[in-house]
């Protein structure tokens, strides 16, 4: 078995019979973190072959991996028999995800494949908002009641900790299944057999099935809570959300402001498994937008071809100007989505954000005037410079202002500051920027 060494797993092209055996037993000696990158960086088809290598119980652990748009995929690209067992083994907030990525008609069929526990705890979840905290809490948890006592909490955990989404923090609830506290396992296993439950267990921090998934997980990350009870409108107990589904939350909220902002759509799937056709689909939209606010550039540029036509240098500073306009609000717009992402700033701060950042922008115009002044004047003459350094700070401090803003408006009228405050910038910024500066060289040189 030795020559198993020398195939390589993510090489492009169909697998022969004879190369099956060695790919398996290679697979067979790798990690599931291993095996979960090599079929990361394969192509769609020859990963759902390599995933028919695994064993049941591996192919499990690496299906659960993946992010939900990729097991899609892979699910589309498997026999039936192989998605019905990965479906049935998947934790309920993960089925949620997946049935979210797929077409209704597959989505009816893989539920309808469940035991009818699990299409009910399913189903519950799909019917709370897309993005609330409802559609990524786990329903299945360990919980107590005041009068137990610790003796009784452990052979509870013993019974349910195999099915149990975590078992070191146990929600307290009464009759009514309302949550009324909150105990940890360690303060259970310390405690005599005995000691009851009222006696031990704290006020729970809590969310509401319906809050906001990133801003629940932040709070729970922030406050390094294991898991946070997930209550309904009544505060009764309906889940949990784990510490590793938050972070999860929030690497998800990461990546997409990070595509975003980059002009484009998160791909949600491996680079190497995309078709071409998808990645131009996930990067066209922004284009367009931003093709379209072109269009508005050009414009202002027709309207002032009198004044290029009779000082033909303003034309070469153009780039320059833009440039720094865009660069500067895109600057200020990143830092403020992050502050609100963070909880450090609201809607209603845009007032003392407005102030400190055209603060911000007007002592970066001054520095980038001051040079550009210098520059242009040593290479020109001192009107252009003067020209080219005022309007490096009116759209210094314009930009930042602007840039500032956007995102606290988007969060007051309900878009994500990513998608909305890149386009608007630009397109702002190079069309604002360039009337600042052929009205300031109109002034100033006299044409």
């Amino acid at each position: 078995m030795g020559q198993d060494i020398d195939i390589d797993l993510t090489r492009e092209g169909a697998l022969a019979e004879a190369d099956l055996p060695l790919a398996a037993a290679k697979l067979a000696r790798m990690s599931t973190s291993e095996v979960t990158s090599t079929l990361w960086r394969c192509s769609l088809k020859r990963s759902a072959v390599l995933f028919r290598l695994l064993s049941k119980e591996r192919a499990l652990e690496v299906f659960e991996r993946f992010e939900p748009a990729h097991q899609a995929d892979l699910v589309r690209a498997l026999r039936d028999e192989d998605v019905t067992g990965l479906f049935a083994g998947l934790d309920p907030d993960d089925r949620v995800s997946l049935l979210d990525e797929v077409p209704a008609v597959l989505a009816k069929r893989l539920l309808s494949d469940l035991t009818p526990h699990e299409r009910a705890l399913t189903t519950l979840m799909l019917g709370y908002p897309a993005r609330s905290v409802g559609r990524r809490m786990s329903p299945e948890y360990v919980r107590a009641h005041p009068e137990f006592t610790a003796g009784r909490v452990l052979e509870t955990v013993r019974h349910r900790a195999t099915e149990a989404e975590t078992i070191y923090m146990i929600p307290v609830t009464d009759g009514q299944k309302r949550l009324v506290g909150v105990v940890s396992l360690r303060e259970i296993l310390a405690a005599p057999e005995d000691a009851r439950v009222s006696d031990l267990m704290q006020t729970p921090e809590l969310a509401t099935v319906s809050d906001d998934a990133e801003q629940v997980a932040r709070r729970c990350s922030e406050a390094n809570l294991l898991a946070m009870p997930i209550v309904d409108s009544e505060k009764r107990l309906v889940g949990i959300l784990t510490i590793d589904d938050a972070h999860q939350i929030l690497r998800d909220a990461e990546d997409e402001d990070i595509a975003r902002a980059g002009g484009a759509e998160p791909l949600r799937r491996p680079y190497l498994s995309t078709s071409a056709f998808k990645i131009a689909r996930a990067r066209v939209v922004w284009l367009l937008v931003l093709a379209v606010s072109a269009l508005l550039t050009v414009q202002v540029l027709g309207i002032f071809e009198a004044t290029l036509e009779q000082k033909v240098v303003l034309a070469l500073f153009i780039p320059l100007l833009t440039g720094t306009g865009g660069n500067t609000g895109s600057q200020a717009a990143t830092t403020i989505t992050r502050a609100l992402a963070m909880g450090e700033v609201t809607s209603k701060d845009v007032g003392r954000v407005l102030l400190r950042e055209f603060r911000v922008g007007t002592t970066l115009g001054l520095l980038l005037g001051i040079l550009g002044f210098t520059l242009a004047s040593l290479v020109y003459d001192v009107p252009t410079g003067l020209v080219i350094g005022s309007t490096l700070l009116c759209v210094c401090a314009m930009a930042a202002t602007v840039g500032g803003a956007m995102p606290l408006i988007a969060k007051a009228i309900r878009v994500d500051p990513a998608v909305f405050s890149t386009p608007f910038i630009t397109t702002f910024c190079d069309a604002t920027g360039l009337l600042i500066y052929f009205s300031l060289a109109k002034v100033i040189l006299g044409i």
